[in-house]
């Protein structure tokens, strides 16, 4: 059984939307964010602290688009990936990077400075800086998505959920109003898919169930 530690929004989404896009079965432990204030108990499990945190068997896996493309190539095959005999195999492999350490990253900042540290070290100024970085290096995905449903290969893959999920933070801090008219109606579209809703209902029901309440969002 595929165990998933997971924080409320956090980029543990990633992976739990990626299993129910599979049908896999898992068991979805939660943890308030961020654990490794929270939750001390846990840096004996993960000692880096972070989330998503997954077991399967013998491998431990700590990042979100690593493990997507992990459970797509082991649990597979699955429409979700794209494979290096197809000619968008290079485009589908640069989203899977591009999604955390491009889009993902300076919204880290911006939550950092706006919400989590306390209010005599919050910073409006690094929280900007990294607001404008954040939505200038999603001018790609304005442009990818200017003709097409997703973003490569033709179909719905994995690369577009760990995209919508850089997108879903984006809300959470606050700077989904500064999307372009593309990736509004692309982040709309993905929204609408059965496998991202039941994430979300597993998010808020493990959440119910393991006391674990929701992070309070921009």
């Amino acid at each position: 059984m595929i165990t998933l530690y997971h924080c409320d929004a956090a980029r543990s989404f990633r992976p739990l939307w990626m299993l129910e896009e599979m049908g896999l079965p898992y068991e979805l432990k939660m943890l308030p964010f961020p654990p490794r204030v929270f939750a001390k108990e846990y840096l004996a499990l993960n000692p880096l602290g972070t989330i998503p945190f997954m077991v399967d068997g013998e491998t431990k896996m700590t990042e979100s688009s690593g493990i997507c493309h992990y459970l797509g190539v082991k649990y597979g095959p699955t429409p979700l990936m794209v494979g290096p005999e197809d000619p968008a195999y290079g485009a589908f492999l640069n989203w899977m990077y591009f999604s955390d350490a491009t889009l993902t990253f300076p919204q880290t900042l911006v939550l950092r400075y706006t919400q989590l540290e306390p209010e005599e070290r919050r910073n409006p100024q690094v929280a900007t800086d990294y607001a404008k970085w954040f939505l200038g290096r999603l001018r790609a995905v304005e442009a990818a998505t200017a003709n097409t449903e997703a973003l490569c290969a033709g179909r719905f893959t994995a690369a577009d959920i760990v995209i919508g999920y850089a997108l879903r933070l984006a809300g959470s801090v606050g700077l989904a109003k500064d999307f372009g008219p593309n990736v509004a109606a692309y982040w709309a579209r993905l929204q609408q898919r059965d496998g991202f809703k039941r994430a979300v209902a597993a998010e808020q029901k493990a959440g119910v169930a393991q006391n674990v309440a929701p992070r309070v969002r921009a």
